[in-house]
């Protein structure tokens, strides 16, 4: 991309960065189903708790594998009609959306497993690049606005998700138990309004939305591209990775495991723990299950509000220091999960996790903002992905045995593990990342140069 682009680039209004970020809100809203409903779903299914982790393992596996190839291809895409982006938008959408209506129909784990990737590798397909089309669209003065209009569009779409299974028991009577080897009516239901809200949502962003035309040298790189070229291009850039980028990827390392353990085992912790429900067939445990997801509902309101207020706050503490601070709240409202034994303290809990959960989806990428090249920003989000799924391939892969062996399939223990991470995450964001600053971060953001001084 050219400086020209660059300078070029309009103000956008608000409603323009709103069509813009709808489609998130579906796409959020099939991550926050199966987040919510998949560890439930699973152990409908016959799982054991210390299986469920490794039955999580086609997320972060399609992420690390699918996100930095779309970035590429994205980046070196363009259709007259389609665009840029909006291909890749639209072909997620109607396979994730199709996923999500099969998925309450599965008669096995290993079925449900299998779904699970599809709706991931497409999943990834569409949110991906989402990332890029912020800094495609957008002014250097507009891009943290971008960003945090998403972080709202998904905490609105996380909060009606996952209220849907409480709802549909509790509003409109749908079934909430099940017999073993089968899916409550209630968690059936909304997977199929979850397939609606997605496709349309996306629908809405690609119709409503137009992208800018590349310039010469972004066609030449198209003609030039290929495989080969393609995985030197990702490596190459893995290589040269920006040192700014390299300390907010370790916060980010340590950040998400937290995340992980709580859509692992936050509502089955709730069911077994809180209510004292026995297993998936008590209508007790499926009664905790879904004040479980309704509490993570309420997190995501919380989400949706605090983004609201939340570049402010950037703008008198800094990014650093207030990403630093949300990740305490967040940690806090985790670890405090273990103490209570009125269920209504878990909104207070899921409070901090809200606050949390909104600068996770926002100040990560506003710290990035100026030290990623203009011109491979498509691969860059998607190499950035890598440092959150590599902590969920560790937990999948090996937390089963911790909690076999270590925490004797103690779920509320695995979640106060996560807040303890998160600890770590805040204690490195504030030590080691420098705010840069704005003279050089406008500089930067100008010349498009591949590092920041500033780490």
């Amino acid at each position: 991309m050219s400086l020209k682009t660059v300078f070029e680039n309009p103000k956008l209004t608000l409603v323009q960065i709103i069509n813009m970020s709808v489609g998130f809100f579906g796409i959020q809203f099939g991550w926050d189903l199966q987040r919510a409903n998949m560890g439930r779903i699973y152990e409908n299914l016959g799982a054991n708790a210390d299986q469920v982790p490794l039955l999580f393992l086609a997320a972060p596996l399609t992420g690390l594998l699918v996100q930095p190839v779309i970035g590429y291809l994205s980046d070196r895409t363009w259709h007259p009609r389609w665009g840029r982006r909006r291909p890749y938008f639209m072909i997620g959408a109607i396979i994730s959306s199709l996923a999500l209506i099969v998925m309450p129909h599965s008669s096995a784990l290993w079925m449900a497993a299998g779904l699970l990737w599809v709706l991931d590798v497409f999943g990834n397909i569409a949110m991906e690049p989402f990332r890029a089309f912020v800094t495609d669209k957008l002014p250097d003065s507009q891009v943290n606005r971008g960003f945090i209009m998403q972080s709202m569009m998904i905490g609105l779409g996380g909060s009606v998700a996952s209220s849907l299974p409480w709802l549909m028991n509790n509003v409109f009577h749908l079934q909430n138990t099940a017999a073993k080897g089968s899916i409550p009516e209630n968690v059936k239901f909304s997977f199929y309004i979850g397939a609606f809200f997605f496709f349309g949502a996306v629908l809405w962003t690609v119709f409503t939305t137009k992208e800018y035309p590349p310039q010469d040298e972004d066609l030449q790189k198209k003609e030039t591209g290929g495989f080969k070229n393609g995985v030197n291009e990702i490596f190459g850039a893995l290589r040269n990775m920006p040192k700014r980028m390299q300390i907010v990827s370790l916060v980010q390392f340590f950040t998400w495991p937290g995340l992980f353990l709580m859509w692992f085992y936050y509502t089955t912790a709730v069911a077994v723990n809180v209510f004292g429900g026995k297993d998936a067939a008590d209508p007790v445990y499926a009664q905790g299950a879904d004040f479980g997801s309704l509490t993570l509902a309420y997190y995501s309101v919380i989400t949706f509000l605090f983004a609201l207020v939340l570049p402010k706050i950037a703008d008198a503490l800094g990014r650093k220091t207030t990403h630093a601070i949300c990740l305490i709240c967040g940690a806090i409202g985790l670890i405090s999960v273990a103490w209570v034994h009125d269920k209504n303290m878990l909104y207070l809990c899921m409070t901090g996790v809200g606050v949390a959960w909104a600068s996770i989806l926002s100040m990560p990428y506003a710290m990035l903002s100026g030290s990623l090249p203009k011109d491979k920003i498509g691969i860059y989000m998607g190499i950035f992905n890598f440092f959150i799924v590599l902590p969920e391939i560790i937990a999948s892969l090996g937390f089963g045995w911790l909690m076999r062996n270590v925490l004797n399939n103690d779920r509320l223990l695995a979640v106060q593990l996560g807040g303890g991470l998160m600890v770590l995450a805040a204690v490195i964001c504030y030590l080691f990342i420098r705010e840069p600053k704005k003279t050089d971060d406008v500089l930067t953001a100008k010349l498009g140069v591949e590092e920041n001084r500033s780490v």
